[in-house]
């Protein structure tokens, strides 16, 4: 019995082999009892209610005599229970061998399987078919509504656990219900928190689109934002297009005007993948002269989040959000008016605007010094100011002078944003708790917010790429479709490698 119970994952699967069993017997003892006749054609019939109940019936007393032989025992004609036993106030006694509760509901206008209960254990395969074949019965329903129809018929022991623990198994109610998975937020990054010259580290992504209008025409203009990862400074180019070729020289006038780049990190979309390969094709082309080996000296470094982890990138997304709350007025205004040379000129007025942001708060004290803003470090000023009228003199522009003054105000604008900007990024605003780090061979949903929940498609973990504490942030996944490489915040688990 035991081995008929753990091969069938289904209560009614079950008991119809019982019933086939009690027919290959039934039709056995015929047999030797009379020789002369077969009953083979009962075997192949439609089950009867009364062959289920019968099968159910016999599974319950071995169930019974499994984890309650002693109660069994001590407790026909209602005898006394043990006051150790855990069964002890349900007033059991015995029904044509099965164990029932007796309770206080003996004058209650309800049926009899519900004043007096089948008794079952907590944790037990007969009880883990039943509690499930009432949930899928009910339709995947909640836990208090499955705990009432089970008391129905049957009483478990800690049934409010049991439910919960078969429930917390159901791939259904996990891909309806369960939350995508989370991970302690990481710590900041080396070229976040060391200072560099402006845009040395530079993170990029595109906004718009913005419709101008070019005679009679109307095109659509993007918006290429390049965000140094220090100082927080922004630097706008305009973008025809988001091909690669339009990145490439939105990407050759920042560098023309910001200078050279050590690492820039961007998205995993197409134009930027393949700005970065095209890129490498070019160094590499290029080699053979003495110029292009000069550049290859200061090779930029590319960076890629995985696909879908746009958390990851919050540096930009936050500063992306911050154009839009600026642009957005200043386009429902003059949006029907733009051409293509006042667009650019109203994303350099966005550009100053937002350089000009505060980093660190704003103090209600006229004694304290203002706050930082990019600009103290990129222009060497906190506000865009028009040059004062009057006469200069020629030792006005001293170089040396000059050089000491802004190398001064560099080392200023440094030792403040060590004081008053870095120290505010200590807290972690959330994630701060390490969770259980996904495995090979998990079985996941993977979120996609374009199609309802129900149809996201599932993938098993063949890697996982994890950082310096271990915690891992990203997996490679393999789908119908082929592999596929996700950050663990878009994922549902539903099943670990060892269930």
């Amino acid at each position: 019995m035991c081995q008929l119970m753990d091969h069938y994952s289904s209560w009614y699967r079950l008991k119809r082999a019982v019933v086939i069993y009690h027919r290959l017997f039934d039709i056995l003892h015929s047999r030797k009892l009379q020789t002369n006749k077969s009953s083979c054609g009962r075997f192949n019939q439609p089950f009867t209610v009364q062959e289920l109940d019968r099968a159910e019936n016999v599974i319950l007393k071995f169930i019974q005599l499994q984890h309650f032989d002693k109660e069994m025992d001590s407790s026909s004609k209602r005898c006394r229970v043990p006051k150790s036993s855990s069964v002890y106030r349900l007033d059991l006694f015995l029904d044509n061998g099965l164990l029932k509760v007796g309770g206080r509901l003996s004058r209650a206008e309800i049926p009899e399987e519900m004043k007096y209960p089948v008794l079952l254990p907590y944790k037990s395969v007969v009880t883990s078919l039943i509690i499930t074949d009432i949930h899928l019965r009910l339709g995947h329903a909640g836990r208090n509504h499955v705990l009432s129809a089970l008391r129905e018929k049957y009483w478990v022991i800690k049934a409010n656990s049991a439910v919960r623990t078969i429930l917390s198994r159901c791939v259904t109610c996990r891909k309806l219900r369960v939350p995508a998975c989370e991970q302690k937020m990481a710590d900041l990054p080396s070229i976040r928190v060391k200072p560099t010259p402006p845009f040395t580290y530079t993170g990029v992504d595109f906004f718009g689109p913005h419709v101008i209008k070019e005679g009679r025409k109307y095109a659509k203009r993007y918006g290429a934002l390049f965000t140094c990862l220090v100082s927080r400074g922004v630097h706008i180019e305009t973008a025809n297009s988001l091909d690669t070729d339009s990145f490439l020289h939105a990407l050759r006038r920042f560098i023309a005007r910001r200078g050279p780049i050590h690492v820039i990190w961007c998205d995993n979309s197409t134009n930027f993948t393949s700005a970065a390969k095209e890129l490498r094709q070019a160094v590499a082309e290029m080699s053979q002269e003495r110029i292009q080996s000069y550049l290859l000296k200061s090779n930029i470094e590319w960076k890629f989040n995985p696909p879908s982890a746009s958390h990851m990138g919050g540096v930009w997304e936050r500063l992306i959000r911050s154009v839009r709350q600026v642009l957005s007025p200043l386009l429902n205004e003059f949006g029907e008016r733009l051409n293509d040379e006042s667009y650019r000129t109203l994303l350099c007025e966005v550009e100053a605007i937002i350089n000009s942001r505060p980093l660190t708060t704003v103090s209600d004290s006229p004694d304290d010094l203002n706050p930082l803003s990019p600009n103290h470090l990129l222009m060497m000023k906190s506000n865009v100011s028009i040059p004062p009228p009057g006469h200069f003199q020629r030792n006005d522009v001293y170089m040396r002078r000059r050089w000491r003054r802004i190398q001064y105000l560099a080392n200023v604008f440094w030792s403040r944003w060590r004081r008053e900007y870095l120290l505010n990024l200590q807290v972690r605003q959330k994630w701060n708790e390490s969770k259980r780090n996904m495995q090979v061979d998990d079985i996941v949903l993977i979120m996609d917010q374009n199609i309802p929940r129900l149809q996201w498609p599932m993938g098993r973990v063949i890697a996982t790429e994890s950082d310096k504490r271990g915690h891992v942030r990203s997996v490679v996944l393999r789908t119908l479709k082929g592999e596929l490489r996700r950050p663990v915040h878009k994922l549902v688990l539903l099943l670990t490698s060892s269930e």
